[in-house]
């Protein structure tokens, strides 16, 4: 009888051991697929830095903003934007999630400083450890809101 008992729980027990291999394996690509997103965002929107910030794009970067151009060049082009258009404008992440392979965030962007600026979900999709895809909606934070239960 012990022996009959034995067989189906080591195998359930070597089954588990495998899904904790794969949570632990999926939590840390996801871990590392944040981190890179963060510090493409802080490089590319907060720092306007080109250089840095394009290390993070894959060599295919598809951008859903019908305002950018897909590629680095588009980056590029973004970024001297912002530097002449809103040199002072400062984005802060209020939420970060993670899906696999993609990284969601809500953002808090002022391009003004004093203004109330704009409630922005970005949605970045990775592959190899690189920025690949890009959507992105926005928001004007209205003067006059119909609730009090505020952007973020």
């Amino acid at each position: 009888m012990k022996l009959v008992l034995l067989k189906p729980l080591s195998s359930i027990a070597l089954l588990l051991l495998h899904v904790q291999a794969v949570v632990a394996k999926d939590s840390n690509k996801e871990a590392f697929h944040k981190r890179i997103v963060l510090e493409f965002y802080e490089a590319a929107i907060n720092r306007k830095d080109y250089d840095r910030a394009s290390t993070f794009l894959g060599t295919r970067y598809i951008q859903h903003n019908q305002t950018a151009a897909d590629g680095k060049d588009g980056l590029r082009k973004f970024l001297a934007f912002l530097k002449e258009k809103f040199p002072n404008s400062r984005s802060e992440i209020k939420k970060v999630f993670t899906d696999g392979d993609y990284v969601i965030l809500h953002v808090h962007a002022v391009r003004e400083p004093g203004t109330k600026g704009i409630a922005i979900m970005d949605i970045f999709r990775m592959q190899d450890g690189k920025i690949v895809e890009h959507w992105d909606v926005h928001e004007e934070i209205s003067s006059t809101p119909a609730n009090d239960n505020g952007m973020f």
